[in-house]
């Protein structure tokens, strides 16, 4: 896997990125949202974050190994990256504004690195389904745990 590139914050300025795995899924079935938990890789600290219905199946399907009949969402953008020749390196959540988290999926194309604008919870998606890792903003995670 390549070495991450520096990320940025919004305004520019090199960030520091800490490496999260997916601990855990939280899924309901009465209620609207459903929450993630992000772990610090080598650390303690967790992240939650609530998402959709839809990105929470399609994560817990992939992380229990279910392979859908045909590609989902996830799996079609996850292609046609791949058969544009590119690679999705990683994915960086890297603000919170107005109770929002806001996301990159970044990938490489041509020794490139392009940011594309994404929820959190598409990401993390795109994420387990190419096994791509998860970085999360010091700044992000501080303002979280306020």
């Amino acid at each position: 896997m390549s070495i991450p590139a520096h990320p940025r914050r919004p305004d520019g300025a090199i960030a520091v990125a800490i490496q999260m795995a997916l601990s855990r899924i939280i899924i309901s079935e009465t209620g609207e949202q459903q929450i993630i938990y992000l772990k610090e890789v080598g650390g303690e600290r967790t992240f939650p974050i609530v998402i959709g219905i839809f990105e929470a199946t399609s994560i817990d399907r992939r992380v229990r190994g279910i392979v859908p009949p045909r590609p989902l969402t996830h799996d079609l953008l996850a292609r046609a990256v791949e058969q544009l020749g590119g690679e999705i390196q990683d994915i960086y959540i890297n603000d919170l504004r107005d109770h929002t988290y806001f996301a990159q999926l970044r990938i490489r194309h041509d020794g490139e690195l392009i940011e594309v604008d994404s929820r959190p919870s598409d990401a993390i998606a795109v994420a387990v389904t190419v096994d791509a890792p998860i970085y999360v903003s010091e700044e992000v995670i501080e303002e979280a745990g306020r």
